[in-house]
């Protein structure tokens, strides 16, 4: 019997224990969604990487196993100490560094990280339309940025049936916290308003409904689920307003020249 967690569509990922991606889940299958994320980086060893809502470090260990880069691996909720020993058992300890940290206090210099990446987690502070020029300071000109969140595969004013009843185990679909879910023209609105970044690409996964779904039976048939599966709204779903929507662009170097002063902040082009 083929086991769900190894898929065609993510190579890299089908070389890593299932067990492992189940035990240290937090949501969607983060390892997926990081190797769907890196086809559109120039990941290096070497290069500098921010992890922002790392987890429990699984994007982290993936990044620097497979393209040998450092990570900074940022969450808030998970102990860095945790982190750490997965980081050792994973054989990447000495490229992983993790830490504690609060999205809008992050504690590095400015133009630290040549790449920028978040996976299900920016939906949470980056709707915000500030937040990109915020955290793009901690970036080099010409490093990259990027993320994947749920999102919406088309937008609505009210909540479509199948998400917002019950399913057969009670869990709801369609919380407060998931009208943070944008499709991928909101996205790239919003970034594209930010002049500090440029090539930018915004685009679906392909199936993202089906990898969600498979998901959540393998962690539901593995009795190791934190919360109610979302499997039954997903398959009623299909695809027809919920999936995952990535964004990658690149730094320019026009918020040093023209936005940000240490010694004055942000302009936003008023004087005085």
């Amino acid at each position: 019997m083929t086991n769900p967690l190894i898929k065609t569509e993510f190579p890299l990922s089908a070389k890593y224990d299932p067990d492992w991606m189940l035990d240290n889940q937090m949501g969607p299958n983060a390892v997926w969604l990081m190797e769907w994320l890196a086809e559109g980086l120039a990941l290096r060893p070497g290069l500098r990487v921010l992890d922002l809502g790392c987890g429990r470090a699984m994007t982290s260990i993936f990044m620097a196993r497979e393209f040998g880069v450092q990570v900074w691996a940022a969450d808030l909720w998970i102990s860095p100490d945790f982190n750490r020993v997965r980081a050792d058992a994973a054989g990447v300890g000495a490229l992983v560094y993790p830490l504690r940290a609060e999205a809008h206090a992050l504690p590095f210099p400015e133009s630290f990280f040549d790449v920028i990446v978040s996976v299900d987690a920016y939906q949470y502070f980056g709707t915000d339309v500030l937040y990109l020029g915020y955290l793009t300071r901690f970036l080099k000109p010409g490093g990259q940025i990027g993320m994947v969140v749920p999102g919406l595969t088309q937008g609505f004013s009210e909540v479509p049936e199948h998400l917002a009843q019950p399913q057969s185990n009670g869990k709801v679909f369609w919380e407060d916290e998931c009208w943070s879910f944008k499709t991928s023209d909101w996205w790239r609105e919003h970034w594209s308003l930010n002049r500090g970044v440029t090539d930018l690409l915004v685009d679906t996964l392909p199936d993202g409904w089906l990898h969600w779904h498979d998901f959540e039976r393998a962690v539901e048939a593995s009795g190791k689920a934190l919360f109610p599966s979302d499997a039954e709204a997903l398959a009623v779903d299909r695809g027809a307003y919920i999936g995952f929507v990535r964004a990658v662009a690149r730094r320019t170097d026009w918020m040093a020249e023209n936005l940000y002063s240490p010694d004055v902040g942000v302009r936003c082009g008023v004087d005085g």
